[in-house]
C-alpha cells in the first residue's frame, strides 16, 4: 500500500476517490483480510491523508458491503457473502450473456484484435504464475466487450454489484494455479463489422 500513498498524491482528480479506489484495490484483492478491523487513525497514518477522504471513502465501501462500520468500534472488513455472491454472479453471467450476443454483431476487427491481444496477455500472465494481472487482464476483457457494445451503465452496474463475487474470483486465482480452464481461447472469432 506504500506505493499506494505515493500515486494518491501524484495522481490528478479527487483525493476521495484515490482513497477509495486504494482501499477498495486492497480489500478486493485481500490485502486487508475479512475480518480484520481497520480504524479511520490507522488509514490516516497509513495514506498519509485527512480524516474527510477516509470517511467519504470508508462510507462508499460500506454502502458496496465490503466494510461493516459499528459506532465507537471502528469498522470491519466484511466476510464474504456467499448468497451475495452467487447472486453476483448469477447477474454478471446473466448480462454478459445478452452483451456477448450483442458484440458477435457490434465489435469491428480492431476491438477484436483488442480482445485477442488480451487473451494473449492473459496467457502470459498464467504461465508467469501473476494472478494479480491475470485478474486485471479478465476485468479488463470483459470491460472491453461491454464498452464495445456502448453499455458503459451496465459496466457500472457490474462493478455495483459483483463485489463480493469478485473477491471470491481473486481468492481462487491466488489458491488455484489451473488457470487454463478460465482462460478464453479465440480460435475462432467472431465476423468482426467493419
Amino acid at each position: 500500500m506504500a506505493e499506494q500513498v505515493t500515486a494518491i498524491k501524484d495522481k490528478k482528480g479527487l483525493i476521495r476517490d484515490q482513497v477509495y479506489d486504494a482501499l477498495k484495490k486492497d480489500i478486493m484483492e485481500l490485502r486487508l483480510e475479512p475480518g480484520r478491523l481497520i480504524s479511520e487513525k490507522e488509514l490516516v497514518d497509513r495514506l498519509d491523508v485527512s480524516r474527510t477522504p477516509i470517511r467519504e471513502a470508508l462510507v462508499r465501501l460500506t454502502q458496496e458491503e465490503l466494510i461493516e462500520t459499528t459506532p465507537q468500534k471502528g469498522s470491519v472488513i466484511s466476510l464474504i457473502d456467499l448468497t451475495h455472491a452467487d447472486e453476483s454472479r448469477f447477474v454478471r453471467e446473466t448480462l454478459e450473456s445478452a452483451i456477448v450476443r450483442e458484440a458477435c454483431d457490434k465489435l469491428n476487427g480492431e476491438q477484436v484484435l483488442q480482445l485477442q491481444h488480451l487473451i494473449s496477455l492473459q496467457e502470459l500472465s498464467s504461465r508467469e504464475e501473476n494472478y494479480e494481472r491475470l485478474f486485471e487482464l479478465d476485468e479488463l476483457f470483459h470491460r472491453t466487450i461491454i464498452l464495445g457494445c456502448g453499455r458503459l451503465r451496465t459496466w457500472s452496474l457490474i462493478q455495483q454489484v459483483t463485489t463480493h463475487y469478485n473477491r471470491i474470483r481473486y481468492l481462487r486465482l491466488a489458491a488455484n494455479h489451473d488457470w487454463q480452464i478460465i482462460l478464453c481461447l479465440f480460435y475462432t472469432s467472431p465476423s468482426p463489422r467493419d
